[in-house]
Formats: structure tokens, C-alpha cells, sequence
């Protein structure tokens, strides 16, 4: 059978349960609602029908909502020539779309207003319940189905309250005539969030181990139970000040992760390229759920494209992300002893960095990026070689076929690691270096490939517990072991789901702004007449600049190539315009206020909207 992304189902058994927008009645189709729900084989056919917008993958086609690359590129991690993206200055006509498909705000890495894949799910688990009462289901069947249901109305909440916080919450079908249910302002997301712990809760006792291969199970709902857990247990630490609610969730992240640590099914046996580049990750101890692509069944994405060299990546890796990774005796470069550590040019930081720097970036300066250090992360060691030349479809175009790993042991430990020392800050028990050894440390002894071992990169030294890094340059309101903790997630994931979800949880959007991070705003260090000599030409003149380490600039001027040594100053660069506290949450689009208020409701706005 092929893999759940290339078997999805028919859009009657995809659309019976929801609607295209949250206030319209269910679109009719051609099945059956009063014969449909009388075995679990259709439940399944149902629930695949979540998959695509949920395991989204690299998706397919064109498409970017929620890919890696080509849809998580706004954080402090990445600079654009020119003047960087800005926030929103004002609250948007509207924020809902019609659509069922997947939709991502990219400034908020989360969906628009649109509640119907709440009312599918809540649909669904009241047909489950039905075929119960029916005498259609046995009780591992009737548990395993509900905690599905749940779990998908779990995740889309977990992914609503992180965009807008405060959202109406519901736990039932709400019928056309409930106006007052329909029309409901929006609930402090501690009433979303704590049904959301419900719904977890219940899905991690009741859920199958095992439902078939590369379908939800416990493990995998684990994983994904500990990310969104994590997010709000930290969000109600630095942002509500709310311990109490931060520990109970914080507690549920742990408890996820250890079921899955515990199970003892999953380790680190694939070279970090490999996760990313390879057309099959089913052997691969360190996947716990990937989409799988197939050039014959014509499922295939375009996101290698944009890491063979060729196309253009803008926006594109900064210095401050590159400062970020550890040099291989595992410590920061300003307090290592590795050789040259200091040295911050993209040959000698591949040399001596943690080896995912060098599986993340190509090893010369390359003109197709926008600050000239290149991210190759997601395309194969063989696909970087035809660089320049013609390109294999599998490698170029939207007709790419490697796999993408949805959900990674490494977040699950890094997800738990983090919950643990959280949790430490507030009483609870500390972290050991046990912990460290089965989450930092597995994922630091993870193996190397062939090129990376041609290259001469060292894996990083493990980290203990007695003698913590205390970086120069951490943040004074976090302790040296989450600044760790937090570095580490950050090499990990570049270009993935994370960095900006992680700084908003942190309440460390200010990273955001050139002037507070100004390394957000240059590129590596370079010599040009011998690492990019084809620049130094009379379209550069008053054009091409760096910065010297005591910042001052210099311009080429045509003449001065012999200067032109420093940090590169991305073209026309420009910081993104100033923004405030009210961007950790999104505004709601001033349609959806009027369509409240033409019914005589009140829907609040966001604070700092109005």
C-alpha cells in the first residue's frame, strides 16, 4: 500500500463532515450521511482526509503553506536584500478564507480565521460516538477513533490560540440556529487550551500504538502532543506570568515525550542530510511519520529546487543564525579553543562548527543567495553537483521526490528536554545528565555521511550537565542551560517549523528588529578577491559593501578590492519597520467583526489592533 499522501481520499468523504466556511450549513455530496458510518474501514477513509492538511510535508506541486524553505522563512534567522519583510501595520479587510485547504499566515506560522476543521472534528467524534451507541465499533476501536477525532480538534486549536490567542471554543456540533453559540466573542484561550489538555490526555492513553504503517498512533500524536504542550506551557510562563497553568502544561510535554523516549522504537541512525534528501525515509529509526513522494504516482514537491544551488534563496541564512552553532568541542565560538573558532568565514565555520553546519550550507559563497551563504538542507549530496548544469527533474522544477520526515525524534527530545529544565525553573525536579545523554548528547552522536567524513567534520562533544557553556552573549533573564537548550533547537531546525513559534513563545520577538539583533542584517565574513573575485567588477561600484569588525564599512569602489574584507553587507539592505508587542498575536480581519456585528454580536479585537 502506498504511503497515506499518495493513497488520499475522495473529496465526498472529505468534505461530508465540514464546510467551507464556519457559519455556513455542511456541503451536501454524494454520500450517504445516514448510511456511511457503519464500520471503521470508513473512519479511515475519513480521518485520511486530515492528513494532507495536517502532515502537510513538503507538500506538493507549487505549493508552500507550511513547507520547509519555501513556507517558514520569517525569523531572525533569515535576511533578504533590500528592505526585510515587515509585520503588519494594520488589521487586514478580512482574515478568513473559504477554503478547507491549507492555509498559513507566514508572519505567524499559523492558519487564517477559519474554524471548519474544528466542526469536521467535532463531527466526526460525534458519528464515532453514534456507530457506539450503534453497536458498530468495539471498544479499542471506539477509543482508538475518538482519540484520533480528538487529537485533530486538539492540533487545530493548538495551532488557532497560538496565531490569535483569545478564539471561541467549541467541543460540539453547533447547528445554523444557535446564533448565540455561533455568534459567541472570542474565550480566554486558557478555555481552548485546557480542552485541548483534555483531548490529549485522552489520546495518549487510548490511542493505538499501532494503526499501520505511517498512519497516526500514539507515538507519533505524542510527538506532536509535546510541541504544542511546550509552546503553551511557555507561553503562559513569559507571557501570562501563569506558573500554574505553565506546569500543567509543561508536565503533559514531558509525559508525551517520555512515552515515546520510553518505547525504546526510535534513535538517531541517519546522518542529518539524509532526513532531508532521501526518496525514502521508511527504515530511518529517527522518523516517526514522513510524506512519501513518487515520481510514478505523479505526488511530487519543488522545495530541493530551491536548495540546488541554481534558484535564488532570498530570504536567505544570516550571520546571526551562523553565530548561533556551536563549534565541535561544544561550546560558542567566543568560548571555544577550537583553532580559528573565531574565524567567521563559511570554509573555516564548516570545518569547525557542529557537523549540521555543514549538512545545512553549501561550503562557498554562493551569488544565488541573498546574503551568500546558501541552505542545501533539503535536496541530496547528488543533487548539489549539477549545479550549473542541466538538472535532473528530480532536482529541479516542482517535480521533486524526497521525502520529508513530518515528525523527527529529535523534536520529541528537544521538545522533552526543554519541558524538563522549564519545569526545573519552577521548582521542579532538575535535569540530569541522564536527560542530557538521551536527548542533546543522542542527537550529537548521530552519524556522519560519507562527505561530511571526506571533509574532515568532527561530531560535536557531548554536554554535560557540571560544566554548561555560560555564553557571553546569552540573554541575562535565561538560565545557561536553556540558552543550550535553545541553541540547540536552533541548529537543528533551520528552515523548518519552529523559529518563530519558538521566539514568540519565548517573548523574544525583539530578535526580529536590525536594531536590537543587528547580525540579522549581514552575511558571513569574506574575502572576495579570493572567495567571490567574479563580484569585483564595474557593476559592484558603489554596490558591493562589508563591515569590519569594528564596524566600519567599505564600499568597493572599483579599485580597492584588496579591502573588500569583512562582513557582507546583503545589497540595499534595509531593517524591517519598527513593531510592538501586539504582533505576538494576529488582528482579525475587520469583515469578520462587521459579519458579528451585522448579526448584533461583538467579536474583540486582538489588543493594539483596534
Amino acid at each position: 500500500m502506498k504511503k497515506y499522501i499518495i493513497l488520499f481520499v475522495s473529496l465526498s468523504a472529505f468534505l461530508l463532515a465540514g464546510c467551507s466556511d464556519f457559519l455556513d450549513r455542511p456541503q451536501k455530496s454524494a454520500m450517504d450521511d445516514t448510511n456511511y458510518w457503519t464500520n471503521e474501514n470508513n473512519l479511515r477513509l475519513f480521518a485520511n482526509g486530515y492528513y494532507v492538511n495536517y502532515f502537510t510535508g513538503y507538500f506538493s506541486g507549487w505549493s508552500v503553506d507550511y513547507t520547509p524553505l519555501r513556507g517558514y522563512y520569517f525569523s531572525d534567522d533569515f535576511t533578504s536584500a533590500g528592505t526585510q519583510s515587515a509585520f503588519e501595520a494594520s488589521a487586514p479587510a478580512s482574515r478568513s478564507g473559504t477554503s478547507e485547504t491549507p492555509s498559513m499566515l507566514t508572519q505567524y506560522a499559523g492558519p487564517s480565521w477559519n474554524f471548519a476543521w474544528v466542526r469536521k472534528s467535532n463531527l466526526f467524534l460525534d458519528r464515532i460516538n453514534m456507530m457506539k451507541e450503534s453497536g458498530y465499533l468495539t471498544e479499542d476501536a471506539y477509543n482508538h477513533w475518538s482519540a484520533i477525532a480528538r487529537f485533530f480538534r486538539g492540533y487545530e486549536y493548538s495551532r488557532l490560540v497560538s496565531v490569535f490567542g483569545d478564539v471561541p471554543y467549541y467541543d460540539r456540533v453547533v447547528s445554523d440556529t444557535e446564533l448565540e453559540e455561533l455568534y459567541k466573542d472570542r474565550q480566554d484561550r486558557t478555555i481552548a487550551m485546557d480542552g485541548v489538555y483534555e483531548d490529549f490526555v485522552y489520546v495518549l492513553e487510548k490511542m493505538r500504538v499501532n494503526d499501520g504503517t505511517n498512519y497516526l498512533n500514539k507515538y507519533i500524536a505524542a510527538g506532536f502532543i509535546s510541541r504544542f504542550m511546550l509552546f503553551e506551557g511557555t507561553w503562559q510562563k513569559y507571557h501570562k506570568n501563569n506558573q500554574t497553568l505553565a506546569k500543567k502544561y509543561l508536565d503533559l510535554a514531558v509525559k508525551a515525550g517520555d512515552i515515546v523516549i520510553q518505547s525504546g522504537k526510535y534513535s538517531f541512525d541517519t546522518d542529518f542530510r539524509s532526513l532531508f534528501g532521501s526518496e525514502d525515509l521508511s527504515k530511518m529509526k529517527e522518523v516517526l511519520m514522513y510524506r512519501h513522494y513518487s515520481d510514478a504516482e505523479a505526488v511530487r514537491h519543488h522545495v530541493a529546487s530551491y536548495s540546488n544551488l541554481n534558484e535564488s534563496q532570498a530570504p536567505a541564512p544570516n550571520l546571526a543564525l551562523a553565530k548561533s552553532f556551536l563549534c565541535n568541542d561544544g561550546k560558542p565560538y567566543k568560548l571555544s579553543s577550537v583553532a580559528n573558532a573565531g574565524v567567521l568565514d563559511i570554509t573555516n565555520m564548516v570545518a569547525t562548527r557542529d557537523p549540521r553546519f555543514e549538512a545545512t550550507f553549501w561550503d562557498h559563497p554562493m551569488i544565488s543567495s541573498s546574503t551568500l551563504l546558501y541552505a542545501c538542507k533539503f535536496i541530496d549530496r547528488v543533487g548539489v553537483t549539477y549545479y550549473g548544469k542541466t538538472v535532473p527533474a528530480k532536482y529541479g522544477s516542482n517535480t521533486n521526490t524526497n521525502g520529508y520526515p513530518v515528525m523527527r525524534y529529535a523534536e520529541v527530545v528537544l521538545n522533552w528536554i526543554e519541558a524538563k529544565a522549564e519545569l526545573a525553573t519552577m521548582g521542579g525536579t532538575a535535569v540530569t545528565q541522564a536527560d542530557l545523554d538521551v536527548s542533546i548528547n543522542a542527537i550529537r552522536k548521530r552519524p556522519l555521511d560519507a562527505t561530511a567524513i571526506g571533509k574532515g567534520i568532527k561530531k560535536t562533544a557531548p554536554m554535560s550537565i557540571a560544566a554548561i557553556p555560560d555564553d557571553p552573549d546569552r540573554n541575562n533573564d535565561v538560565s545557561p542551560l536553556l540558552w543550550e537548550i535553545r541553541r540547540e533547537r536552533r541548529m537543528e531546525f533551520v528552515f523548518e517549523h519552529t523559529r518563530l513559534l519558538d521566539i514568540k513563545r519565548w517573548k523574544k520577538i525583539d530578535y526580529m528588529s536590525g536594531t536590537m539583533n543587528p547580525d540579522m542584517l549581514l552575511g558571513l565574513w569574506i574575502n572576495f578577491q579570493q572567495e567571490l573575485p567574479t563580484w569585483l567588477i564595474p557593476s559592484k561600484v558603489n554596490v558591493l559593501k562589508v563591515m569590519k569588525q569594528d564596524g566600519t564599512v567599505v564600499t568597493y569602489n572599483g579599485s580597492n578590492g584588496a579591502d573588500m574584507v569583512g562582513y557582507y553587507i546583503p545589497q540595499t539592505i534595509k531593517d524591517r519597520d519598527p513593531f510592538t508587542d501586539r504582533v505576538y498575536l494576529a488582528p482579525l480581519g475587520n469583515a469578520q467583526i462587521d459579519a458579528y456585528k451585522d448579526k448584533g454580536y461583538v467579536l474583540t479585537q486582538n489588543p493594539g489592533w483596534n
